[in-house]
């Protein structure tokens, strides 16, 4: 009888480890998923169980409410966007780095625009930490991690 050849071992190489930066920034986008669904949810179900929450905001509600039906879509589509930004940084996408880079860039938009409407400078505080997240997500290291973690976009 013949022997069996021995099967050939391929070198394997380990994927890049994540950077502990893009881990939380998996974790606050999922934590925006379940913020945004919940209030969502409690919009469609005024005085259902979720209604305490607004107790955190009450000024948000009121301004949800003035919204009418457009403040669901709206919730809605912050929370798929969420989710996806998650799945995509998590498994290292850089179609993911992308949707959160233009997710903090309009949350940055969002609070120019309220300090300037609504005369609140304490929505202020979201652009220099928007500013640092971006940085952060378009820095060489990051970048490279993504572009060796997942197929690019085309151009």
């Amino acid at each position: 009888m013949h022997p069996s050849p021995t099967p050939k071992l391929e070198s394997v190489t380990l994927a890049e480890p994540r950077p502990l930066g893009v881990a939380v920034l998996t974790v606050f986008c999922v934590v925006a998923t379940v913020i945004a669904s919940s209030s969502a949810v409690s919009l469609l179900w005024p005085g259902g169980p979720l209604e305490p929450m607004w107790r955190l905001n009450p000024p948000a509600r009121a301004g949800f409410a003035r919204l009418g039906p457009w403040a669901i879509v709206l919730l809605g589509t912050v929370a798929i966007a969420s989710a996806f930004s998650a799945v995509g940084l998590w498994r290292g996408r850089e179609w993911g780095r992308r949707v959160v880079v233009a997710g903090i860039a309009l949350n940055a938009l969002a609070d120019l625009t309220n300090a300037v409407v609504q005369h609140d400078a304490r929505t202020l505080i979201g652009v220099p930490v928007a500013a640092v997240v971006i940085a952060y997500l378009c820095s060489r290291p990051v970048r490279r991690y993504f572009a060796k973690s997942g197929p690019k976009l085309p151009a």
